[in-house]
């Protein structure tokens, strides 16, 4: 993780745009992809593991910190929470960053935001609130299983998870280029599908009323 706070912003190309450079890099793909040190969503997946190799490449950091960080949620590859704050802490225009709790603990209002400084101005800047009785109205704060048995780390590490929610929402806000695209922690459990509705035929209306 700490390889995020010690690396440069990279922008190399692609090396899906050449054959010989797609070779290689899957080649290693392939070998991440036999290991069983890798998380078990990317074994056996030498394309995953290629990606995260691309991806890894781009950011300056190592394909195990890419493949620990970034999760399939509701088919959209996310970005963590603590992904999220070393990027931050990582980033060239701030430094002095720090999670903020606010409200009363163990309640409703306990709550936290990042707070960072730019470097060049000296500007201090607020990320979004986030709060326990956010996470309850957005559906976060509880989630179970088919057999009845609480998934959600809301209630278990609620001050962690406090935090790596309120770096997810200012990174996609302050620092949005370092997450190349990628949804951040909480956004795919934000994205709920809308009712579809079919407009009816103007003049079937008009025939019906005539009926």
């Amino acid at each position: 993780m700490n390889e995020i706070i010690q690396s440069e912003e990279k922008h190399e190309l692609s090396p899906f745009t050449d054959a010989d450079s797609f070779k290689k890099i899957f080649d290693i793909g392939k070998m991440f992809a036999s290991s069983q040190l890798v998380p078990q969503t990317y074994q056996g997946k030498p394309m995953d593991c290629t990606i995260a190799v691309d991806m890894a490449n781009r950011m300056g950091v190592s394909p195990m910190m890419v493949m620990q960080n970034l999760y399939v949620v509701k088919g959209k590859p996310t970005w963590s929470g603590q992904a999220c704050m070393s990027m931050i802490r990582g980033s060239k225009e701030f430094k002095n960053v720090r999670p903020v709790y606010t409200g009363e603990r163990n309640t409703d209002s306990w709550g936290c935001y990042i707070q960072a400084e730019y470097r060049e101005t000296g500007e201090i800047v607020r990320g979004t609130e986030v709060t326990i009785s956010m996470a309850k109205q957005e559906g976060w704060y509880s989630k179970k299983d088919r057999n009845g048995n609480e998934l959600s780390k809301w209630q278990s590490i609620p001050e962690q998870m406090l935090a790596y929610r309120a770096a997810a929402f200012f990174a996609r806000v302050y620092i949005p280029n370092s997450l190349m695209g990628v949804y951040v922690e909480g956004e795919p459990e934000d994205i709920e599908p809308k009712p579809v509705v079919e407009a009816q035929d103007p003049f079937e209306a008009e025939v019906g009323e005539e009926q």
